[in-house]
């Protein structure tokens, strides 16, 4: 009988189990690699994608504009202050009557800004003379200016105001300036609720997109697989209003600004990439 040292029986033993292992993790990588591979194959080669656009046609509901309460004077802040504050505040007790809400009146900014007195310093001349008494230019010598001065300051303040009623529009524009404000500017139209006019042209959108994917799957004879992903576009909205001034004069007083909201078109594009089976 043959014996065996058992220091070779280890030793075989040993590449049996390292041979085993290799085969394993190898086995093991190719799994995964596959998998993987799977997992990140090209959209392309198993996938198309439509798309679909919504549009939406509202009416706005909200007119925004802005007003602004400008005073200047001299050096003492808090006078300046006050005399605009009280501008101010009556500019908003006047679209508070016309029954603007508090929340409809929010102030946008609020500036005090220094007004300077600057210094225009020109070059001095200073001239020479030559051997017989002729003086002649020799150059330009820039002499320091004194530094500008604060004569003043200018306080400033802007308010956002939002109307919910169109009719009283007119009259606020044209009577908001009589009672405080320095300028007015600003107004477009806009929705109050954008979220559902864009929920309502998403929903179209996606409804136009999964309609011509079907048509394409049954024309091309082939079935639609899961939905891979989903790109959604939005579109700007195109706001259509028209402004004038009213004809009629009543009293004497200004003309009342007669203005329509029109419409505002908000659209939604979609892609959708499904899956081929």
């Amino acid at each position: 009988m043959e014996n065996i040292n058992p220091n070779d029986r280890i030793k075989k033993i040993l590449k049996i189990a390292v041979i085993f292992m290799i085969l394993v993790l190898s086995y093991a990588t190719l799994s995964f690699a596959s998998s993987y591979a799977r997992s990140i194959a090209p959209a392309s080669l198993k996938s198309f994608s439509v798309s679909g656009e919504g549009k939406v046609m509202a009416i706005p509901d909200i007119a925004q504009f802005t007003f602004s309460v400008i005073t200047e004077g001299g050096v003492d802040v808090a006078k300046l202050q006050k005399e605009n504050t009280g501008k101010a505040n009556k500019a908003i007790e006047f679209i508070k009557a016309k029954g603007i809400e508090d929340k409809d009146i929010k102030t946008q900014s609020y500036n005090i800004e220094p007004r300077y007195q600057s210094f225009s310093c020109g070059p001095e001349i200073l001239y020479g003379a030559d051997g017989e008494g002729m003086s002649y230019p020799n150059y330009p010598v820039r002499k320091p200016c004194p530094p500008s001065e604060i004569v003043g300051y200018t306080v400033s303040q802007t308010v956002l105001v939002k109307i919910r009623n169109f009719d009283k529009t007119g009259d606020i524009l044209s009577g908001i300036v009589e009672n405080g404000a320095n300028t007015v500017s600003s107004l477009y139209f806009t929705i109050d609720d954008q979220k559902k006019i864009e929920g309502e042209a998403r929903d179209k959108a996606i409804k136009e997109a999964m309609e011509k994917a079907k048509a394409i799957a049954k024309s091309a004879n082939f079935r639609l697989g899961e939905l891979i992903s989903i790109n959604e576009g939005y579109s700007y909205p195109m706001l259509r209003y028209s402004a004038g001034i009213a004809s009629e004069m009543k009293d004497n007083s200004a003309p009342t600004a007669s203005i329509e909201p029109g419409s505002q078109e908000v659209a939604i594009n979609v892609t959708l990439q499904y899956e081929i089976k």
